[in-house]
C-alpha cells in the first residue's frame, strides 16, 4: 500500500485524524474537571461549551478559506491553533484563569473545524474505485484516539502542577507533532487554480435530492449518536452501576463508531451507498431496542456499541454520496453547509440531551429516536426509488 502516493496520502491524513482526535478525546476528558477546577461548578463545562462554539464558529470559514489556499495550508493552519489553543489552556490552569481555559478550548475547536475536512482531503486525493475506502479509513485514526486520549490525560495529570496543566502541555505537543506531518500533505491543488468552470448557485447545490439525502442522512447519524451518547453516562450512573460501567460502555462505543471503518468503504463499493446508510438507520433502531430491553451493564454496551457503528454507516455513507452533488469548483461551499448543520444538529443534542434524560428517562427518551430515525429510513427509500426509476428511463 505505502508505494502507492495515493495511499501514503490517505494513511497521512489518517494519523492525522488520530493525533487530533485524541487531542478532543482529552479535552472532553479533562475540560470539565479543568473547569470546575478555576472557577465554579455552575461555570464547571463552560471549557467544553466554548471547544464546541469555536468549531461552530470556523467550520463555514475553514472550508471557503481552504477553496481558496488549499488544503496543506489550511490544514497545517488548524493544527497550529491547536498548539496554541494547548498553550492556552495550559496557562489557564496555571494562572486559574477561566477566561484563557475557555479562549484555548476555543482555539482548540478551531483546530476540530479544520480537522473536520481531512476526510473530504481523502476523497480528493483517491480516485473513484478507492474514494469510499479513503473517506472510511481516515476515520480508523478515531481507533487510536479511543485509546490515546484518556492515556495522554492520565499522563498529563500529574506531569506539571496545578493539575491537568500537563494534560493541556500534552495537547500543545500532539498538535504540533500534527502540524509538521501536516507539512508533507501533497493535496489537489484548490479549485480556483485548478478549475475556472462556473459555479452554480449555492441554493441549487443544496437543492439536489442527493444533496438532501447526504446531508440529512450524516445530521441524523450525528445527531442521534450525540444525543444518546452525551446521555448515556448519567443514564449509568442513575441506574446504580459505577463510573468504571459508565467509561467501559464509553469505551466500546467509541470503537463501534470507528472500528468498522476498516470495512465500510470496502461495503460501499460492494453494496453501494444507500444500502449501508439503511443498514445505519437500522443499527440506530438496534440501539433502540437493546435501550428498551433493560438496564443492566451488557444492555448498555450493547446498545452504545451499535449506537457508534450505525453511526460509522450513516456519517460515512453520507460523506460519499454527498462527493458526487458538486464539482471541484463548487465544494468549498458545499461541504461547508454539509459540515456545519451536522455540527450545529450535534450541539443541539448535546444541549438538548440532559433536559431530555431528566424529563423522561433513558428509555423513553431513545424511544423519541424512532420517527427521526424512520424519517431517514423514509428519505433513503424515495431517493432509491427516485434514482431507480431516472435510471430505467435512460436506459
Amino acid at each position: 500500500m505505502l508505494s502507492n502516493p495515493m495511499h501514503r496520502q490517505v494513511l497521512l491524513l489518517a494519523t492525522a485524524q488520530a493525533l487530533f482526535q485524541s487531542t478532543a478525546v482529552l479535552v472532553v476528558t479533562i475540560g470539565g474537571l479543568a473547569g470546575s477546577q478555576v472557577s465554579s461548578p455552575a461555570l464547571a463545562t463552560a471549557p467544553l461549551g466554548a471547544m464546541f462554539l469555536g468549531n461552530a464558529l470556523v467550520t463555514v470559514p475553514a472550508s471557503l478559506w481552504m477553496a481558496r489556499v488549499g488544503r496543506r495550508t489550511g490544514f497545517i493552519a488548524g493544527a497550529a491553533l491547536g498548539t496554541l489553543g494547548g498553550l492556552a489552556g495550559a496557562a489557564g490552569v496555571a494562572t486559574s484563569s477561566l477566561l484563557l481555559l475557555c479562549l484555548g478550548t476555543m482555539l482548540l475547536g478551531a483546530y476540530q473545524a479544520f480537522a473536520l475536512y481531512y476526510r473530504f482531503a481523502a476523497s480528493e486525493v483517491a480516485d473513484d474505485a478507492f474514494r469510499p475506502r479513503a473517506i472510511s479509513f481516515v476515520l480508523t485514526g478515531g481507533i487510536v484516539a479511543a485509546f490515546l486520549g484518556p492515556a495522554l490525560a492520565r499522563w498529563g495529570e500529574p506531569l506539571v502542577t496545578p493539575q491537568y496543566t500537563g494534560s493541556f502541555l500534552l495537547v500543545a505537543a500532539v498538535s504540533l507533532i500534527a502540524t509538521l506531518l501536516l507539512f508533507n500533505l501533497r493535496a489537489p491543488p484548490p479549485p480556483a487554480a485548478a478549475s475556472t468552470e462556473k459555479q452554480r448557485p449555492l441554493l441549487e447545490i443544496i437543492k439536489q435530492p442527493a444533496y438532501l439525502v447526504a446531508l440529512f442522512g450524516a445530521a441524523t447519524g450525528q445527531g442521534v449518536m450525540v444525543l444518546a451518547m452525551t446521555a448515556s453516562p448519567l443514564a449509568i450512573v442513575a441506574h446504580h452501576h459505577t463510573l468504571a460501567d459508565a467509561s467501559q460502555a464509553i469505551q466500546f462505543h467509541v470503537l463501534g463508531m470507528f472500528l468498522p471503518s476498516f470495512f465500510t468503504g470496502a461495503l460501499i463499493a460492494r453494496f453501494g451507498i444507500l444500502r449501508v446508510m439503511f443498514a445505519g438507520v437500522g443499527l440506530l433502531s438496534l440501539h433502540v431496542v437493546l435501550a428498551l430491553s433493560g438496564t443492566a451493564v451488557p444492555y448498555f454496551i450493547s446498545a452504545l456499541t451499535f449506537l457508534g457503528i450505525g453511526w460509522n454507516f450513516l456519517f460515512i455513507g453520507g460523506t460519499t454520496l454527498l462527493t458526487q452533488t458538486y464539482t471541484q469548483a463548487e465544494r468549498g461551499r458545499a461541504q461547508a453547509v454539509n459540515d456545519l448543520t451536522v455540527v450545529v444538529t450535534g450541539l443541539l443534542s448535546s444541549a438538548s440531551s440532559g433536559v431530555l434524560l431528566a424529563l423522561f428517562g433513558w428509555q423513553k427518551m431513545n424511544v423519541m429516536l424512532l420517527p427521526w430515525l424512520a424519517l431517514a429510513a423514509a428519505a433513503l427509500v424515495w431517493f432509491a426509488r427516485r434514482r431507480s426509476s431516472a435510471a430505467a428511463q435512460s436506459a
